[in-house]
């Protein structure tokens, strides 16, 4: 059976380069980095290889890079770690969008559950993007921070950060941004941006999961979150993870490397696939910024059926696709995303998202449109509500 995996925001493989410049430092380089003798200062030396690796990337300095254990750990640590530090002296303010990462809808809402903040749940357009004179409306002279993503894993929009950040820079107000759906598939740049705070994720570059790393502008303060040692300039306890570092050290290097060829070539197959729901599949809606998306990120809402359905019917061809929905405690529950742009509940049930990669080739494309309008139509067939809607419009 043919394989089209295109969820590579859920998870991505391993990739091989990566995998062979992490294998000696499992067993045959396994010290610890704050040893003082040899083996301990030549893996210090292989970390801070790797941290200007990652610095790179982004346009940093190697000194603003700190390793975390994952995209969710950076957020946490920039949202807590930044509020936190700075209340006493700016105020319990604090602005996110609305259609940020769990990571950082969470973080938000536990400052203000346990530390009384008072949190901006920022509104979004139709396509999923912040109005800077509504970000500007919002500040007040309490703003401890803006966290706003510069791309939506869920419908691929992206922001126009710089224009964000001149808003905040102009009241004197630091500004977070997770990265972790842009950073290796557009240019990202962090002075040029002039975020205070990034946030990567080390398996969406394709190095192991348990690997993050957050930029932090210096001279900002930052309460660690993780309390222990004196890692990472003291700002994030507990002993390095010397392979994971390794591995995304190599993949950001691979990234680099890859950019801009590789956007060029994920749009061109998401032009592919989006030309072909659309041309083959009525009564979809194609979600996101039409033009100012992620490169190879396609998300559709389908009227009429169950977004999870879908993803099941898919995966008996080979074709493995995620929703925007999510199915707990037995009772569909539309995603705050969605609702967020203003797509109908019913129709935001329907949601369909690829996330493709280097690896996907154009056959797996063709593979999807060959299966997808009849699985779509399968589903309406056997949905009476679907039926009934169908047809009252032919009887009118």
């Amino acid at each position: 059976m043919k394989r089209a995996y295109m969820d590579h925001a859920a998870a991505t493989p391993v990739r091989p380069e990566v995998l062979e410049a992490m294998m000696p430092f499992f067993v045959e380089r396994f010290g610890n980095p704050s040893a003082v003798y040899d083996l301990g200062s030549e893996i210090k030396e292989v970390m801070e290889e790797q941290r200007e690796k990652v610095a790179r990337l982004i346009g940093a300095r190697s000194d603003e890079i700190i390793f975390t254990s994952s995209g969710a750990e950076a957020n946490n640590l920039a949202i807590k770690g930044m509020s936190l530090a700075n209340f006493l002296k700016r105020g319990k303010h604090l602005i996110v969008s609305a259609i940020e990462h769990h990571s950082v809808l969470n973080s938000a809402r536990f400052l203000e559950k346990f530390f009384d903040f008072e949190v901006t749940f920022l509104p979004v357009d139709q396509y999923g993007r912040v109005d800077p004179e509504r970000l500007k409306k919002a500040l007040t002279s309490a703003t401890v921070m803006v966290s706003i993503g510069h791309g939506s894993n869920e419908i691929g929009t992206l922001q126009d950060i710089s224009e964000l950040v001149a808003v905040c820079r102009a009241a004197g107000v630091p500004f977070h941004t997770d990265a972790v759906a842009s950073v290796g598939q557009v240019p990202v740049d962090v002075k040029e941006m002039g975020v205070d705070l990034l946030t990567i994720s080390g398996p969406a570059l394709g190095a192991p999961k348990g690997i993050g790393a957050l930029y932090f502008r210096n001279k900002l303060r930052l309460v660690p979150q993780l309390n222990g040692g004196i890692q990472e300039n003291g700002r994030r306890g507990g002993t390095e993870n010397i392979p994971g570092i390794v591995g995304i050290g190599r993949a950001a290097e691979l990234a680099l490397s890859e950019l801009p060829e590789k956007a060029v070539y994920l749009a061109k197959l998401r032009d592919l696939l989006v030309a072909g729901v659309q041309e083959n599949v009525p009564h979809v809606f194609y979600t996101g910024h039409p033009k100012m998306r992620l490169p190879g990120h396609a998300s559709f809402c389908f009227e009429g059926i169950e977004g999870e359905a879908l993803v099941f019917k898919l995966s008996s061809q080979g074709i493995y696709a995620n929703t925007g929905s999510a199915c707990a405690s037995k009772a569909l529950k539309t995603s705050p995303v969605l609702g967020a742009i203003g797509i109908n509940p019913e129709v935001a049930q329907g949601s369909l998202v690829f996330t493709l990669n280097r690896d996907n080739l154009e056959a797996e494309v063709h593979h999807v449109l060959e299966h997808l309008p009849q699985a779509v139509e399968n589903l309406r067939a056997f949905s009476p509500v679907w039926r009934k809607k169908m047809a009252a419009k032919a009887g009118a």
